[in-house]
């Protein structure tokens, strides 16, 4: 029997027993990349992945049963957001440089981490921390002034909590498919075999219906040329259906994500916001989150600007508001109301394709195979793409999107193919 881990200890990366005081000890990477360094000599290659890694492992606090790893891109939005933000409210120059240069480094960390095809919390940090800090600042700075009454303090709660429910929601499975693994392989192992006739046979039913009527078609009819030319048809959709990566044949509109490792039905979008697959099963909650989210901030950024732009029109206030900067408060306030403004526009963009999508029953990741294989019409100035595969009109495209992960959803997805 081991002896079980104190607060303090915890199994490294190379599965040996390793204390937090010991952090900065036994990196021979690091030793050698500093007298590299020193010497003005390059660094063999790998070297800086490997101390990065090492860094991550070792970066934990103590806990119950052992010292717990803690995802270092939780910290830099927790710790840079409040320090940025006190710094843009000391000169409205400052303000125009740190605001205008946010969107800038959250989209080059974006694509950034997109091209490696790696995970991160970073945005959701980003997003959550955002939320929590917004809300102590309007506590703190805009409440006290007497101009918020407790009803509209309460209706803003409400709104953030329901948004955080609905996000909780969204955070869920998004419809995940469980891959058809033999002799002991992962889900995210590749392969390049394409199903046979067994495997058609044994995808969960996927395609056993198609099998089956096949065979029945075979026995009734008795042509052999018609059989193989249904088979062979068949056999083609398998092989377009077969993900290489999961080694199962993925239903209708299902597709695989690259960053998760596994397949989803009905598969929109990864979203970083949430870190998670934007699917069949969450997408309604995905959808609710992102409307509250856009109903709670609007309302949240007209109350501040009522407060500290007392007899402006909202839109205006947002743009010429006298005095703002005369003291801190004010200048902090409106500092984060912009702020807000600018990630609610984001967000609204994100909402607006959404129902456009919706509207035109596509989604993101057929939008973009579309577009890739010239097999799709822009419209409303190239912002939605229509396949004009799924798309049954406006009505008929809500009603299914509504009732996704139904029953009925599935066998009319299935039809429509």
């Amino acid at each position: 029997m081991e002896e079980p881990l104190c607060c303090c200890e915890y199994i490294d990366r190379s599965g040996e027993k390793n204390h937090l005081v010991a952090c900065c000890c036994d990196c021979e990477d690091l030793d050698e990349g500093c007298e590299r360094w020193l010497t003005c000599r390059s660094l063999p290659p790998g070297t800086l992945e490997r101390i990065a890694d090492t860094v991550l492992d070792r970066f934990r606090i103590p806990w119950l049963k052992g010292a717990i790893k803690i995802n270092i891109t939780l910290l830099p939005p927790l710790i840079l957001l409040p320090f940025f933000l006190h710094i843009a409210a000391l000169h409205f120059l400052l303000a125009l440089v740190i605001l205008t240069s946010l969107p800038v480094v959250v989209l080059w960390y974006y694509y950034l981490t997109h091209r490696r095809k790696g995970r991160t919390l970073f945005f959701l940090s980003l997003g959550l921390f955002s939320l929590g800090y917004m809300y102590y600042v309007f506590l703190r700075e805009v409440v006290p002034r007497g101009h918020v009454g407790h009803t509209q303090v309460v209706i803003l709660t409400c709104g953030l909590i329901l948004m955080l429910v609905a996000l909780s929601q969204a955070k869920r499975d998004p419809g995940f498919l469980a891959s058809q693994m033999s002799n002991g392989k992962s889900p995210c192992q590749g392969s390049n075999d394409l199903p046979n006739r067994k495997v058609l046979g044994s995808s969960n039913g996927l395609h056993g219906a198609a099998v089956s009527g096949i065979a029945s078609y075979h026995a009734k009819n008795d042509d052999a040329k018609g059989y193989s030319r249904i088979l062979a048809e068949g056999l083609d959709r398998a092989e377009e259906d077969w993900c290489t990566k999961c080694q199962l044949i993925r239903p209708p509109r299902a597709g695989h994500c690259r960053l998760c490792g596994i397949c989803v039905r009905r598969l929109d979008h990864h979203c970083v916001w949430i870190n998670s697959c934007v699917g069949e099963r969450n997408h309604r909650a995905f959808l609710l989150a992102l409307s509250l989210f856009l109903l709670t901030s609007v309302y949240g950024i007209t109350l501040t600007l009522d407060t500290i732009c007392r007899g402006q029109n909202m839109l205006i206030a947002l743009f010429y508001c006298p005095g703002t900067y005369a003291d801190y408060s004010s200048a902090l306030s409106f500092t984060c109301v912009w702020y807000c403004s600018i990630v609610t526009a984001g967000m609204g963009y994100i909402l607006l394709i959404q129902l456009l999508n919706i509207s035109y029953n596509v989604t993101e990741r057929e939008a973009r195979l579309a577009l890739r294989e010239d097999a799709g019409r822009r419209l409303l100035g190239g912002i939605v793409v229509d396949t004009g595969k799924y798309n049954r009109g406006f009505l008929y495209n809500w009603g299914q999107f509504l009732t996704l992960g139904s029953p009925t959803s599935q066998r009319s997805a299935e039809d429509i193919v």
